[in-house]
């Protein structure tokens, strides 16, 4: 039987571990709250990992359209010139076009990738989705030292990456980017409203609504609504499933 160790007497203190010296030791991260949606960026730049990039996409649930996904590097001292920016869906359509001509104008690099529904069908919307992160970080001008994206983890940047819960929210460069994508996207959507004014594009976007379902049904699919979408099949199929016009069927599948 093993011999336990004697208890140690009270008040006994601990023997003091090993320390190393100053100029070993690592820097300590120094996270300044009044910095906001900036704070984990400028945190990573101050530690020698800049520059850092946002990624975010826009279009992910439409069944019509394409997917846009945007990259953006800000600098930390253009805070001020962009207070208030925020997750473009938090934003009036006014509000993101205020932001998207203030970020294409003081970002110190961004990208843009537009992926047609035709890749979207092909790839799915998940692997088309980052695919065009990678396109879009590639897209850069200089690669950067960070990447952060949206939510869930991306590999393949070529840089150290981060997944941000509700990250156009908390960091200003994801933010960024989820404006660029979401004001691009809705623009190609305008667009598109004027080829096929039927499906009332200009004021869904693309997204399953109502109006959209009944369109499908009234006038069959075009050529840039996503088939993997339940809804679009069943509306070039003939066979409308229960509830599709109430948007209920808008997903891939």
């Amino acid at each position: 039987m093993a011999a336990r160790p004697f208890p140690r007497r009270a008040g006994a203190r601990r023997p003091a571990r090993p320390t190393l010296p100053p100029e070993l030791r690592p820097a300590r991260a120094v996270v300044r709250r009044s910095a906001g949606s900036w704070t984990l960026q400028s945190t990573l730049q101050r530690h020698g990992l800049g520059p850092v990039a946002g990624v975010d996409e826009a279009g992910r649930g439409a069944c019509a359209g394409p997917l846009v996904v945007a990259a953006c590097v800000l600098r930390p001292g253009d805070a001020k010139r962009l207070d208030g920016l925020t997750d473009s869906k938090l934003l009036t359509p006014a509000a993101r076009e205020h932001y998207f001509a203030l970020v294409t104008r003081w970002a110190a690099d961004h990208a843009i990738v537009v992926i047609p529904p035709t890749e979207v069908d092909r790839r799915g919307v998940h692997i088309a989705n980052i695919e065009g992160m990678r396109r879009a970080v590639a897209g850069l001008a200089n690669r950067p030292g960070y990447v952060l994206t949206d939510g869930f983890a991306v590999r393949g940047f070529g840089s150290p990456a981060l997944a941000v819960p509700k990250g156009d929210q908390v960091a200003a460069c994801v933010a960024a980017a989820s404006v660029l994508a979401k004001v691009t996207r809705d623009r190609i959507m305008v667009g598109l409203d004027a080829d096929f004014p039927e499906y009332g594009f200009a004021e869904h976007k693309g997204y399953c609504t109502p109006v959209h379902d009944e369109a499908l049904i009234a006038h069959g699919p075009s050529r840039v609504h996503r088939f993997s979408f339940v809804n679009v099949r069943a509306a070039r199929d003939g066979t409308h499933p229960g509830g599709l016009a109430g948007g209920g069927h808008c997903r891939c599948g």
